[in-house]
């Protein structure tokens, strides 16, 4: 190279040091220096030129700023098993461990979402883009999940105060109805999309290995039937219906009267329709109702998947109204997402999935049976089968992905994507488990002596 420079040439490689061409006053012909801090020349007639310009500098402290936050970030759910790629390219790994998946910064401002709140930064940032996961989206959310409970072992106080500040708040039955509405009221013909057939959006029960999704989600209604030991002519009250599944089996193969309550409308209406299409219309009644309005009395009590949108401030309440309506010798089932510990809820679930929802610990559980004197007289933890229900519910969206955000948006799906591969996640990690509470007043003779007559055949290994 040679001839007049009417500028200096900079060679980049990336964000490393760059070397420069020594500039002389008479534009003659360019030295490159052997050293990459300076460049001095014995000659007068040039100049001393700094090799890395004070921009390139900048660039490089900002790089090193940003890693460095990312790491702490990162230390901070507990050093996950995975890799990091910038919005520039460059990759590293969290831990000397292979990682199970990347997670790409798609930009900048990233990291500063994640800084403000790592739940709620994470899940918009996903939700709109900024992040991207490459790999398997379920072993990420799973590595994620338990490098995080691993994170807050040995913190049982500190998340139990948390857990009590936050459900100071009480659900009232407006902010219970909005709450409802703004989950369930998306569409029946979303939860079509992935559901069941039955629309069962509840834990599954596996007691075949191999079973289908539709096949477990029978098995959990003859789960709880049995449980309850229901005969013909029987009264059943239900508090929280869903789309009806529940109601109508008990109805259908059981012949007991059922009056079921739900918020959503949506659900209602549905439910509604599927009773008269079966005939059944006669024996199950659907109420657009709040729980604490249930009237009437009943052989049993019966609540699949409500006591989280509750809310910890109105358990005693509810335990009241269960005692009010629960015959002396009958019986009740609640069953309910739970925790091992007391723990506040997710940030960006309450934000954009469950406002105003708690997930108890089995011992907070207990505010609704122990004021009332409820003899317990079985728990049982379905904590695998809802990891599978979860793993087979995203199975299910993933399949219909690309017709959800059409139809919803694409940061839509990418939310419901994230949500369901954590909610397996936090069942297969443990973060969360899944309680069936089987009671009965206190004092009642018609209560079981075994567990016998709630299997129909041996449990096969899983």
């Amino acid at each position: 190279m040679h001839g007049a420079w009417p500028y200096v040439k900079v060679l980049s490689t990336g964000l490393e040091s760059i070397r420069t061409p020594v500039i002389c006053r008479d534009f003659g012909n360019p030295q490159w220096p052997a050293s990459m801090e300076t460049a001095k020349l014995t000659q007068g007639n040039c100049r001393e030129v700094s090799i890395m310009s004070v921009e390139t500098r900048h660039i490089r402290a900002e790089h090193d700023l940003e890693r460095s936050l990312i790491r702490w970030i990162m230390k901070r759910v507990g050093n996950p098993r995975i890799s990091i790629r910038l919005w520039n390219g460059d990759e590293f790994w969290v831990t000397e461990a292979r990682p199970v998946a990347c997670m790409e910064f798609c930009e900048r401002r990233t990291v500063f979402e994640l800084l403000r709140s790592p739940s709620v930064g994470f899940g918009e940032c996903y939700s709109s883009g900024l992040i991207e996961i490459h790999g398997d989206f379920l072993a990420f959310a799973n590595e994620i999940t338990l490098a995080i409970a691993r994170q807050k072992d040995g913190r049982y106080y500190d998340q139990k105060i948390r857990s009590m500040l936050y459900a100071i708040r009480s659900n009232t039955p407006a902010r219970s109805w909005r709450n409802v509405h703004h989950h369930y009221d998306l569409g029946n013909e979303f939860y079509k999309l992935w559901l069941d057939e039955r629309m069962v959006y509840t834990c599954a029960y596996f007691d075949k290995p191999a079973a289908s999704l539709a096949q477990a989600q029978v098995a959990k209604l003859e789960h709880v039937c049995r449980k309850l030991k229901l005969r013909p002519g029987q009264k059943v009250i239900e508090a929280g219906c869903g789309w009806g599944s529940l109601a109508l089996h008990m109805a259908e193969h059981y012949g007991v009267n059922v009056v079921a309550y739900n918020n959503s409308s949506e659900q209602v209406a549905f439910a509604n329709e599927k009773a008269a299409a079966m005939g059944l219309d006669n024996q199950v009644k659907f109420i657009e109702d709040d729980y604490r309005n249930i009237d009437g009395r009943c052989d049993a009590f019966v609540s699949v998947g409500m006591l989280e949108h509750v809310g910890l401030a109105n358990f005693r309440k509810l335990g009241e109204l269960i005692k009010r309506s629960l015959k002396p010798d009958g019986i009740g089932l609640i069953h309910s997402i739970g925790r091992s510990h007391p723990q506040r809820m997710d940030p960006w679930i309450v934000k954009h999935i469950f406002p105003g929802g708690h997930i108890p610990s089995l011992g907070e559980m207990m505010a609704v049976f122990e004021p009332q004197q409820f003899s317990i007289l079985d728990v049982e933890n379905l904590r695998p089968h809802y990891a599978r229900t979860c793993a087979m519910w995203l199975e299910n969206f993933e399949a219909v992905a690309d017709d959800v955000a059409q139809t919803y948006g694409e940061a839509f799906a990418r939310m419901w994507r994230l949500y369901l591969a954590g909610s397996s996640a936090a069942f297969q990690s443990g973060t969360l488990q899944l309680y069936q509470v089987l009671f009965a007043p206190r004092g009642s003779s018609n209560v079981p002596w075994t567990r016998e007559y709630q299997y129909l055949r041996e449990p096969e290994t899983h």
